[in-house]
């Protein structure tokens, strides 16, 4: 009876993460914005890369990899903490923990298990893509300017004080 073993591959513990996260981005391109830990978690299962899931993997998702998380000791930042819970792939123009500052954003193509080096060329585009589009996804950011007809005769100095009258 022959064995079947799977081959380990020498993929990072952070890098599986990352290729765990970039693939749940892209079979919901159409609209999901973040995942939960445990979705992550089932997606390192399903994917395998390592031949069993390290020990390792589940504080990258919830700490190591975690941009806007104080580094411990880790310093990427590969994911971001939407909501308690619920992370997304990190993009440039997020904020993150200042002791983060030159962490790792995305594996190096080179370090990426075969058939998984397109996905950072993907990640660039739809890090650029959002980005770019940042305005129209961000509902606090799309508040922008909203309200300006209300003082739009007076200057808000004026506007505030008059609102003021009366405040004991």
């Amino acid at each position: 009876m022959p064995l079947s073993v799977k081959v380990r591959t020498s993929v990072k513990v952070a890098d599986e993460v990352w290729i765990a996260v970039a693939s749940l981005e892209q079979d919901h391109a159409t609209g999901q914005t973040d995942f939960s830990i445990a979705e992550i978690m089932d997606r390192v299962r399903r994917d395998n890369l390592y031949g069993s899931v390290r020990p390792g993997v589940y504080v990258h998702v919830i700490q190591h990899c975690v941009a806007n998380r104080p580094p411990n000791p880790a310093r990427h930042r590969m994911l971001l903490e939407t909501a308690p819970g619920r992370r997304r792939l990190f993009r440039k123009g997020d904020a993150y923990h200042p002791d983060r500052e030159g962490g790792r954003i995305a594996p190096s193509p080179e370090d990426l298990p075969p058939g998984y080096e397109e996905l950072v060329a993907w990640y660039r585009e739809w890090s650029e893509t959002r980005r770019r589009n940042l305005g129209q996804e961000d509902p606090l950011l799309a508040l922008r300017g909203s309200g300006k007809q209300l003082w739009a005769d007076e200057h808000a100095d004026e506007y505030v004080r008059r609102l003021r009258e009366g405040w004991e």
